[in-house]
């Protein structure tokens, strides 16, 4: 497992203490435009150990519907609310001014905690504000690492993004590659833009970014395919989410290319296709983690005044690297949908 990172991210790490065996995540954020507002209650969880007074935290995130990096995002945050005596309540749209709009409803249901991604961080910045203002603790995770402080969030749990990029770019020129298109299947989502700006900057060959609907999956393949055919020099993809990463798959058998797939994130189907070759690997940003400290960190705030990294500093969750050679260690998590 490659575990090494960009110089630019030790000045403000915060390391987060996990099991030997994991392996840090970069999707971000995951996820893509499109789909319909979701919002649901996770009240069905067990009360957990905490002898705390019954809080509620609100979760608020950019997911799009379908997309199981999401689930386990939300397993985390359920295992940390069992533990805390939390009522988690999470909701998502991935259309920023709906998500913003999820956030007034907290506010107005006054809620003892927010946990929001910001995607989308001027769609947010009002309601954030407003939160703030209300005396809501808010924390961020997944997306916003370059906004968080800006808004006043009190921490933040994720993986820079640009870091993350600028190791798979410095990691595909190491294995030879010398022309990239990066796949973007939400375009103005800035950490996905981040993740292939990085990759941009540590790869030593030539990369293009290729905007696909990632809420359609068949256009993601018939645009990538099409894409492969008329530029035959590309001999690598790297998407930004597991579900487009296999999508690609299909697309460079189609397009007959000889292209390799990379991608950012997991899900077990992506595991099973990193131990089948047909994904080189993957940069694991521990959605689970991110999820379970997003609750956590709440709770620890409202029941003892504590935050990490001091208000300054993130809590990095990855990145690093999933391929052939560390598979084993978390596919029997993947397999239970929490790495």
């Amino acid at each position: 497992m490659n575990r090494s990172l960009p110089s630019r991210s030790r000045r403000f790490t915060v390391l987060v203490a996990v099991a030997a065996t994991a392996v840090l995540t970069v999707t971000g954020c995951s996820s893509s435009s499109g789909g319909k507002k979701s919002e649901e209650s996770a009240g069905g969880v067990s009360a957990g150990k905490a002898t705390t007074p019954r809080m509620t935290i609100a979760m608020i995130t950019h997911a799009v519907p379908g997309d199981t990096f999401w689930d386990t995002i939300r397993k985390g945050a359920q295992a940390a609310a069992a533990k805390d005596n939390v009522k988690l309540v999470y909701s998502s749209d991935p259309n920023g001014g709906n998500q913003a709009n999820l956030v007034q409803n907290a506010i107005d249901q006054k809620v003892d905690g927010i946990a929001v991604t910001l995607a989308k961080p001027d769609a947010m910045r009002g309601t954030v504000a407003k939160a703030v203002q209300a005396g809501i603790p808010v924390v961020g995770f997944n997306s916003g690492v370059d906004d968080w402080k800006k808004q006043g969030l009190l921490e933040y749990f994720g993986q820079d993004e640009t870091v993350a990029g600028e190791a798979v770019g410095k990691k595909l020129s190491s294995l030879g590659a010398k022309k990239v298109a990066c796949v973007i299947q939400e375009q103005g989502q800035v950490a996905l833009e981040a993740r292939c700006a990085g990759v941009k900057q540590g790869f030593s060959g030539t990369t293009e970014n290729l905007f696909v609907n990632g809420a359609d999956m068949p256009s993601v393949k018939s645009t990538l395919t099409a894409k492969l055919k008329q530029d035959p020099s590309i001999d690598y993809v790297v998407t930004l989410a597991a579900p487009v990463a296999l999508t690609a798959t299909q697309a460079v058998s189609d397009g007959g290319s000889k292209a390799k797939v990379a991608t950012f994130d997991l899900n077990k189907d992506l595991v099973k296709a990193i131990q089948d070759g047909s994904i080189q690997f993957a940069v694991d940003q521990q959605p689970y983690l991110q999820g379970y400290l997003a609750v956590d960190s709440l709770w620890l705030y409202k029941s003892n005044g504590n935050y990490s990294g001091g208000g300054v500093a993130p809590v990095l969750t990855g990145p690093a690297f999933v391929d052939k050679s560390n598979v084993a260690a978390v596919a029997a998590f993947a397999a239970k949908g929490t790495r």
